[in-house]
């Protein structure tokens, strides 16, 4: 066995909040490249895990996660800690320690608490940060007392995709962007419905977060400068549906809307569960033409697509689609952490605020749009299309 890990002088120091199952968890993945050496500024030291390292260890994804836990321990020497009150202090005054949260939603105020307990400096939190603007506000307030930078984990704020579009844009007097979130669930009801409990807290601040991020990082959204919201009700479906619980949820399964600026700006989102694989940003002109369209993953991103197929087999698709994002994301931070130096483009929190004061601005407004128009049909496959007097009534 090597050595515990230790960062070196240009290195943040990474506790790695949430490792969650091998191919299935979003903090695998962020360990994974940083085992790999691809966010040079980013030392992964520790790994926090509750769940494996606790009840689930003998469930489902409990062995593999123990594999995963005993090889890089075994050649990385990373340490592993049930709760964050089990990791050791920092090695030394002048260790700059970053934690990357990547667990439940829920935990996410807690676990600011306890990061700032354990040396941290800065902290990743991954979308949208916590359940309510409230504990955003709180968690914002925490840190700034404690002198401690939050960074979002919002990769979206650095794809290439978005940079093209807003660029084309940007030389193209009078155009439009659009941009298109697409996820591929099967338009069953089985699949959406265990999509929709799973993701409780609505399409709007998770699958469509991103976007909202990127409304408040460059077009200046924000609940108080919104002037008007369209939804495109051809476009636009929303469903109850029963989760594997048996409890049922709404929410959209696909959603289309134009947000008008008090400020003079426009930009529209779309957003697809069923939509498959690609994400994409257009802009068209005043007519609504098309001019320019970048997609992610583009040709160059497809062959690291298949590199990384062949690497990690049965991963989460959209990890590969997204790999140099999350290397941007996390090298920005970990150099932020580890040097002082700006991180640019990196969402703060108070982007998070924004993003997520307009999620919860969006829904009942949407809902109400959608709900008393009888918008879109189901593409649900057996399943009625919802009752508008339904949805009103929740």
């Amino acid at each position: 066995m090597v050595e515990f890990a230790t960062p070196s002088e240009n290195q943040a120091e990474v506790i790695l909040i949430g490792c969650g199952c091998p191919l299935r968890g979003m903090g695998w993945y962020h360990a994974v490249q940083m085992l790999g050496n691809e966010c040079p500024s980013a030392k992964l030291c520790h790994i926090v895990e509750p769940w494996f390292l606790g009840g689930g260890a003998d469930g489902p994804g409990g062995p593999e996660f123990a594999e995963f836990q005993a090889k890089t321990t075994e050649e990385h020497g990373v340490q592993y800690h049930k709760s964050l009150s089990d990791v050791p202090p920092k090695p030394s005054s002048s260790t700059k320690r970053l934690a990357l949260i990547s667990g439940r939603t829920v935990d996410n105020p807690r676990l600011l608490t306890e990061a700032i307990a354990a040396g941290c400096s800065v902290v990743y939190l991954e979308k949208p940060g916590a359940p309510t603007v409230a504990e955003l506000e709180a968690m914002k307030k925490e840190a700034a007392d404690a002198n401690v930078a939050i960074c979002m984990g919002y990769n979206k704020n650095v794809c290439k995709y978005v940079r093209k579009a807003r660029e084309f844009a940007a030389s193209t007097p009078g155009s439009h962007v659009t941009f298109v979130s697409n996820n591929t669930y099967e338009p069953t009801a089985a699949s959406l419905g265990e999509c929709f409990e799973r993701n409780a807290e609505g399409m709007l601040k998770n699958m469509a977060i991103h976007e909202l991020a990127l409304l408040a990082s460059f077009y200046d959204v924000s609940v108080d400068n919104i002037e008007s919201v369209e939804a495109d009700k051809d476009f636009s479906s929303m469903q109850t549906l029963a989760g594997p619980s048996g409890k049922e949820w709404t929410d959209f399964d696909k959603i289309k809307f134009t947000i008008k600026t008090k400020t003079g700006k426009e930009v529209s989102v779309q957003a697809d569960r069923c939509g498959g694989d690609t994400s994409y940003a257009m802009v068209s002109d005043a007519d609504g033409i098309e001019l320019f369209r970048h997609s992610m993953p583009d040709e160059e991103d497809k062959a690291n697509v298949s590199v990384l197929e062949v690497k990690y087999p049965g991963a989460m698709p959209y990890f590969f689609s997204q790999d140099p994002d999350y290397i941007t994301v996390k090298e920005r931070v970990a150099k932020l952490c580890a040097t002082g130096e700006e991180a640019k483009e990196i969402a703060t929190i108070d982007i998070a605020i924004a993003a997520l004061s307009v999620a919860e601005y969006l829904t009942p407004v949407l809902r109400e749009k959608l709900g008393s128009e009888n918008a879109g049909s189901s593409k649900v496959e057996g399943v009625v299309a919802t009752d508008p007097a339904k949805v009103a009534s929740q």
